[in-house]
């Protein structure tokens, strides 16, 4: 009856662990998608398993590139900077459904830009 019971508890603790909400695989891989507003181009990240985020914002208007460092919640919350050092803040959400969208701001070139932006996970 003892082991029934542990077999049981077992079996519960792994079926409870297993909730998509839990976890952040969904969100690994590439993103990708375009922003606008005081600037316009394109950007994309990388969401590794930890959760560390990477990547790039390329502007249509200087052809400069800026780079993204930060890091996403298991609930798909973005929160990173752009540059390096930091200039700017690239904050938003991803979701599970393969979409992404939020806010972007950069204090270089003088004066302050900002916009939004969006996107999605590439396909494998």
């Amino acid at each position: 009856m003892k082991k029934l019971f542990l077999l049981l508890l077992t079996a519960f603790l792994f079926i409870g662990c297993s909730k998509d909400e839990d976890t952040i695989y969904d969100f690994i891989g590439t993103w990708s998608g375009t922003y606008e507003g005081s600037d316009k181009g394109d950007w994309n990240i990388v969401v590794a398993t930890d959760g560390k985020v990477t990547g790039t914002m390329h502007s249509d208007q200087t052809n400069e590139n800026y780079y993204i460092s930060g890091h996403l919640t298991e609930s798909g919350d973005l929160a990173a900077s752009i540059g390096s050092p930091a200039d700017g803040e690239f904050k938003g959400s991803l979701t599970r459904e393969k979409t992404g969208s939020g806010g972007w701001t950069n204090s270089v070139p003088t004066p302050a830009i900002a916009g939004t932006w969006k996107g999605e996970k590439n396909s494998k």
